[in-house]
């Protein structure tokens, strides 16, 4: 597969839209993450590497304050963490029980993390703010973690937003959501994906001419002739 650094570097320019009709045409249509919106609007878009951790429904006798000390905690799976990952986080969509807060989402930050995203919510939003770590999440709730959600795993497949993730597998965040890339399939979608952009760019250009839609969007083999003369110029 390409290294990372090609990864970030091109898929930084594609947008989660594109990357979801490369991946359609490729057979692949549920990696669009269900639930996990930037929680501030101005969040650049970001690409990086799962690193995956999981919660299981709360239980009395495992989530409790003491169970944060552990060996097996989310505060020892942060310290697992590469700089440049992603934190992908299944939270079973559990609406009232905040999986990190400010203190947790700061280490990330000083980590390297390049972002987090969950399909739960976070606490202690101000607090977050500050850290400059961005998250992509269903919203904010003020109750800990261990109020609803039991901490049991890091890497490992898990099921984010109702889409499988895998460790190592890419993500990519932007305004639009966040998509998940197969690592089988990263090196399809970056050799696709930049010229689906160019070639959509240029329609949208056509629009605004007053092109009209049919064989236009998607194009024909007129419109792709005409593309690719454009491009010649």
């Amino acid at each position: 597969m390409s290294n990372d650094s090609r990864i970030v570097e091109t898929l930084s320019k594609v947008t989660t839209a594109t990357i979801t009709t490369i991946l359609l045409k490729k057979g692949l249509r549920n990696v669009w993450l269900r639930g996990a919106r930037p929680l501030k609007a101005d969040q650049p878009r970001l690409v990086g590497r799962a690193f995956t951790m999981r919660f299981v429904p709360m239980r009395e006798d495992l989530a409790t304050p003491e169970s944060w000390s552990s060996p097996k905690s989310s505060r020892a799976a942060i310290e697992a963490m590469p700089a440049g990952c992603i934190a992908v986080v299944d939270a079973m969509g559990c609406t009232d029980a905040g999986i990190f807060g400010d203190i947790l989402c700061a280490r990330m930050a000083k980590r390297g993390v390049a972002a987090l995203v969950t399909d739960g919510v976070m606490r202690d939003v101000a607090g977050i703010a500050t850290t400059d770590l961005p998250v992509w999440c269903q919203g904010v709730a003020a109750p800990p973690s261990v109020a609803g959600l039991t901490f049991v795993n890091w890497q490992e497949p898990i099921g984010c937003g109702g889409v499988a993730v895998f460790p190592d597998d890419i993500m990519v965040a932007d305004g639009d959501g966040v998509v998940v890339i197969p690592a089988a399939l990263v090196d399809a979608v970056l050799e696709l994906a930049p010229e689906q952009e160019r070639l959509e760019a240029w329609i949208l250009q056509e629009v605004e001419k007053g092109t009209p839609l049919p064989g236009l969007y998607p194009a024909n083999a007129e419109t792709k002739a005409r593309y690719e003369a454009s491009k010649k110029k």
